[in-house]
């Protein structure tokens, strides 16, 4: 095919898997597949939506399942670089422990790119999208194997508050998100806070208590910050926390946090 002739087109659920075959096209074209099929486009002004809404969607997701957004996630172009953004609720995620938070949006690289959406029902939902380079190289990989511990994560209004903070770095989507040191913790509970009594070690217990009613505390040897960094990836996943929280970090829409105790 003359990449001059390359127009944006469905792609049957019989087109063989992106990771085993890099597919042709002009550079900075878009290879998106799912298990029901998929769609190719070029660089340009346009996008690609995928979610379970099959009539409004060029690739469909999860078209039984609840738990996937009607609109999940559109894939844009800007100029050649194409760009992912998460519309739905549940994240979406990357190889390398990155995820995409409802209402982020983060650059596609050229090659192979696997993601996965996970439904509290423990179902993954591959979305395989190949970006054609200036020079086309095979980037093959398999699809990250995730895991979820719970399917419901309550939190009370100063729990969430905590991890909010805790976990602000990872709401911001920063690029190599890490917890907030329990002093900073404990700064910024008393800055926003109606309640200016937190203590570094008075937050340490609220997300340990968490942590223990969840059953998120078999982790092996993990600790300190280790554990932290995986409840918050858990809390994500299950949309326990949500980019949406920040506005907690906001002294004028603030719930009262609860006393802390030394």
């Amino acid at each position: 095919m003359a990449f001059e002739e390359f127009e944006p087109r469905a792609l049957p659920a019989s087109t063989t898997r992106l990771c085993t075959a890099v597919p042709e096209g002009p550079p900075g074209a878009i290879f998106v597949l799912a298990a029901e099929g998929g769609y190719a486009a070029p660089a340009g002004e346009c996008a690609v939506r995928f979610g379970r809404g099959r009539d409004a969607v060029q690739v469909a997701v999860g078209v039984r399942d609840p738990y996937i957004s009607r609109l999940h996630g559109v894939l844009s172009c800007e100029g050649r670089e194409w760009w992912l953004r998460n519309e739905g609720r549940l994240p979406i995620h990357l190889p390398g422990d990155t995820m995409v938070l409802s209402g982020r949006r983060l650059p596609l690289a050229a090659g192979y790119t696997p993601l996965l959406i996970r439904t509290p029902r423990k179902i993954a939902y591959l979305l395989e999208i190949y970006v054609v380079s200036e020079q086309v190289e095979y980037a093959g990989t398999d699809a990250p194997v995730l895991s979820v511990h719970s399917d419901s994560y309550p939190l009370s209004e100063h729990e969430r508050l905590v991890l909010v903070v805790l976990a602000q770095r990872y709401l911001r989507q920063e690029r190599y998100p890490h917890p907030v040191s329990w002093k900073q913790v404990a700064e910024d509970l008393n800055r926003v806070s109606q309640s200016r009594d937190w203590t570094p070690r008075a937050a340490a217990d609220v997300v340990d208590a968490v942590r223990e009613r969840l059953s998120f505390g078999d982790s092996g040897a993990a600790q300190g910050s280790v554990l932290n960094h995986q409840l918050i990836r858990s809390l994500l996943q299950n949309t326990a926390l949500l980019p949406s929280d920040l506005h907690l970090l906001d002294e004028e829409t603030l719930p009262p946090g609860a006393p802390a105790q030394v």
